[in-house]
């Protein structure tokens, strides 16, 4: 692939394009790996930033799914380059992941600034990872789309579904209590928590999942597909070919993250009955991108709203219900349907939120 005369010059140019001893040293070093030089030279270069970690097991699925992203980037005509970044994983850090937020936001960052990509696919799944990675893409500018590794199954536990962190703390309680013996609740451990992904409930992890999709950052669907569900991984194969297309029509971060975007992230906010911590996180990515939020737009623009959602901790459903009911563009649909959405903001695919989400159906009601 090669750039048309009215096409922006490939930012990877300036490392592999040029004829000289720096140009040399490049090229020399990717061959070592067997990669023919028309492979990566005159071919976006697409960077797939991976939290993958065994110490984030909410994200220790990602290798499966970076795969996927490369076979997508491949498909596509693009040269897949797979680099890691810090991996915030909330059930294993201490005190608390959000202390190191801002550090992976700069990992990410610099990584994409220092190397040559043209354009980068986000691996996001356990709670900060999703902003950091999200903040850091958006300082950078470059083309860049976001794929979360989905939730967990449901929990099962003798016949009564169980959801991480909810029935955490109310099982917790109960052995407390003596209502539960210890062999009880560790029969629940293992049925809570029983496949890869991230808490399956409506806490950050799949609230900041519902943003990057409600942001139009993230393909339709990529909030509640399963993390076990093969669609998952027919997403990131997607995502891996929309980035080049997207390197090629210079579609950045800074022309997806708009105010409208923002206004939109915050009623669809409010209609899951999401994570307060995604206040703070869509805060902070929108100073990344010079868009003024502040806690007012919060107030102002989710006060007449309604939770549309029936979801854990709050309800009585998780994440696996929610995407076979319909998922998050039957809640972005009702609100456009309600003038509550800004219909033409443009999303990663090139669509605007509105052609995403017009044929959207409830599959479950109830």
């Amino acid at each position: 692939m090669t750039d048309g005369p009215d096409k922006k010059p490939l930012r990877s140019a300036a490392w592999f394009g040029r004829q000289d001893k720096m140009g040399f040293y490049y090229r020399s070093f990717l061959k070592n790996r067997g990669f023919p030089q028309d492979q990566f030279e005159g071919r976006p270069v697409i960077g797939i930033c991976n939290t993958w970690s065994e110490l984030n097991p909410c994200n220790s699925h990602f290798r499966t799914i970076a795969e996927h992203v490369r076979w997508g980037v491949l498909d596509a005509g693009g040269f897949p380059l797979e680099f890691p970044v810090s991996s915030l994983g909330e059930v294993t850090m201490r005190p608390t992941a959000m202390l190191y937020r801002n550090l992976a936001a700069m990992d990410v960052e610099e990584a994409i600034r220092a190397h040559p990509l043209d354009g980068v696919v986000l691996l996001m799944g356990c709670d900060k990872t999703t902003p950091a990675l999200m903040m850091g893409a958006a300082s950078a500018d470059l083309p860049a789309i976001g794929v979360s590794g989905g939730p967990q199954l449901r929990g099962v536990y003798r016949g009564q579904i169980i959801g991480s962190g909810t029935n955490i703390i109310s099982m917790s309680e109960q052995l407390r209590a003596g209502e539960i013996t210890i062999d009880e609740f560790h029969e629940a451990e293992a049925g809570m928590n029983r496949s890869s992904g991230h808490c399956m409930t409506m806490g950050t992890a799949s609230t900041m999942a519902s943003m990057v999709e409600a942001l139009g950052f993230g393909l339709p669907e990529n909030a509640a597909i399963p993390a076990t569900d093969a669609r998952r991984n027919h997403l990131a194969r997607m995502a891996g070919r929309r980035i080049v297309e997207m390197v090629g029509e210079d579609l950045t971060p800074s022309k997806i993250l708009t105010r409208p975007a923002f206004e939109n992230a915050i009623r669809a906010l409010a209609a899951i009955g999401g994570s307060t911590n995604a206040v703070v996180h869509l805060l902070a990515i929108a100073r990344r991108v010079g868009v003024d939020l502040t806690l007012d737009d919060f107030d102002r623009f989710g006060r007449a709203v309604h939770c549309l959602v029936d979801l854990m901790p709050s309800g009585r459903f998780l994440m696996e219900d929610f995407y076979y009911a319909g998922g998050l563009p039957v809640v972005l649909k009702t609100l456009a349907e309600r003038d509550l959405l800004h219909r033409d903001a443009l999303t990663v695919n090139g669509r605007s939120i509105w052609e995403n989400v017009a044929g959207a159906t409830c599959w479950n009601a109830r």
